[in-house]
């Protein structure tokens, strides 16, 4: 049986980022395309992180669909602006929401997320591609911890594109 990741508020967490960092890009420098990148990305980090689902959506006109992705099935569909992704999308930025309940407009895919991490992946100039969105089964399951080693990861996917 697999041990529990760390939580976000444990300082274990930022080693087991840096752990899993040079997996991580060997497998976006040797994919052959971005999506092959995205799917190896989405399960290491699914693996390490312990977490309910893993995985990106991409921006397709004015709606995010759903990429590689580890875990329960998931909405298929997701609009501009709306529930976590969306709006993590029209902002251009980083969202961790510690309750998606409290979220205004949040979209349940699946009753068990209790809190979310979504991440923009950008292309080299800039526009949002795609959004990393990681659902965990508990409250206040990331942290700017979080943010600060997935961001890179994001970073270094979307000058794939």
């Amino acid at each position: 049986m697999r041990s529990p990741a760390p939580s976000s508020s444990n300082p274990d967490r930022e080693g087991l980022y840096r752990a899993m960092r040079p997996r991580v890009e060997a497998l976006i420098a040797g994919a052959p395309d971005l999506l092959a990148a995205m799917a190896n990305t989405a399960a290491v980090l699914h693996a390490a992180l312990g977490v309910h689902w893993t995985g990106f959506y991409r921006a397709q006109g004015d709606a995010l669909l759903l990429g590689p992705f580890q875990g329960p099935p998931a909405c298929d569909r997701l609009p501009f602006g709306r529930g976590v992704c969306g709006t993590a999308w029209q902002q251009g930025r980083t969202l961790v929401v510690p309750d998606v309940d409290l979220f205004p407009g949040h979209i349940a895919c699946s009753a068990l997320s209790r809190s979310e991490i979504v991440v923009p992946v950008r292309d080299p100039a800039g526009t949002t591609i795609a959004v990393l969105d990681i659902d965990s089964a508990v409250p206040d399951g990331f942290s700017a911890v979080d943010a600060r080693y997935l961001e890179p990861i994001c970073d270094l996917l979307g000058s794939r594109a």
